[in-house]
């Protein structure tokens, strides 16, 4: 697969790593923004969630490779509107990986970004050779809103009040699709005013991550939002890579369940449930993250150098397979 030439420019990003800064052409003609920022190890693809800058990632022992959806921190929209969908995602992140030079890799999604890296996983078995699933459904991703208490009611001694019981995931989804139905419409104002908000007191790192979502379209982000939502639930029983699954146990934006249930089942499967409320797990458990992921690096290698070995006789005496 072809890609257009780039432009690169060199840019200083946070914690004093270098990152690299391309424009590629997506296959429709939409120009995606992409980075890369190397700290030395295995290339990782990052799926994030919608609207997030690279900034908000903690220090993985790799080198991370990512782009901004469709209209999103430096992505232009496209001229289709429609093309925002699964499948357009999917073809961007290959487009990521041929501009990067890159055959085979982890991916690592967030939020929106686990359905991407999961279907990209289905669709191009070739491509993923592990999976880290972070807070997110594998599609059906209103439907996963809601779907965990809020609070540890179990640990204060209030469950038996039925606090900790959580609404019907039909009522769940209507619900959520509703919520983003209606910041569809309040985006612009939304917009107007958190784009005059001043710039809080904080340090570099806080800073490159709030500001660009501060400046978030949020009309364009329910858009992005409803079309990846149409994606029913994904079947994981074709995915054959190493796979880890890190939610939070108290997660009400992103059912626990929704993710461990389809992972669970996997044979190379490694399922961590965090004591936490946070949805936010990037931001909030840096050190587990980076932790999991070198995991994942460790598992991935150890897969891969047996699969190198597959077919091979394994002694000089060893028989060739029937």
């Amino acid at each position: 697969m072809s890609v257009t030439p780039a432009r690169y420019r060199q840019v200083r990003a946070v914690r004093g790593t270098l990152s690299s800064v391309r424009e590629v052409v997506a296959e429709d003609g939409a120009r995606l923004r992409t980075w890369r920022v190397d700290r030395g190890g295995p290339d990782v693809l990052l799926c994030a969630g919608l609207g997030v800058p690279e900034a908000a990632w903690p220090p993985f022992p790799a080198h991370l490779l990512g782009w901004h959806y469709r209209g999103t921190l430096g992505s232009s929209r496209p001229d289709d509107p429609a093309r925002v969908r699964l499948a357009d995602h999917v073809s961007d992140a290959l487009r990521v990986l041929d501009a990067a030079g890159v055959e085979r890799c982890p991916a690592l999604g967030w939020s929106f970004g686990v359905t991407v890296a999961v279907e990209l996983a289905l669709r191009h078995p070739d491509r993923v050779s592990g999976l880290l699933l972070v807070a997110g459904p594998p599609g059906d991703v209103l439907g996963a809103v809601l779907g965990a208490p809020l609070l540890p009611w179990d640990r204060l001694g209030l469950d038996r009040l039925g606090l900790d019981r959580v609404l019907p995931e039909r009522a769940r989804r209507e619900l959520a699709r509703g919520g983003v139905r209606a910041l569809r419409r309040v985006g612009p104002l939304l917009g107007a005013v958190l784009g005059r908000v001043p710039a809080p007191e904080v340090d570099l790192w806080a800073a490159r991550v709030l500001g660009p979502l501060l400046r978030t379209d949020w009309a364009w982000f329910a858009e992005l939002a409803l079309a990846l939502a149409e994606t029913p639930t994904q079947d994981l029983s074709a995915v054959t890579c190493p796979t880890t699954a890190v939610v939070g146990r108290y997660d009400g934006l992103a059912a626990p369940s929704s993710l461990l249930g389809p992972v669970a089942r996997l044979p190379q499967a490694r399922c961590r449930v965090l004591p936490t409320t946070h949805f936010l797990l990037p931001l909030a458990h840096r050190d587990d993250l980076v932790a999991e992921l070198a995991l994942l690096l460790r598992r991935v290698d150890a897969v891969e150098r047996a699969m190198a070995w597959a077919g091979r006789p394994l002694t000089p005496r060893s028989r060739p397979p029937a």
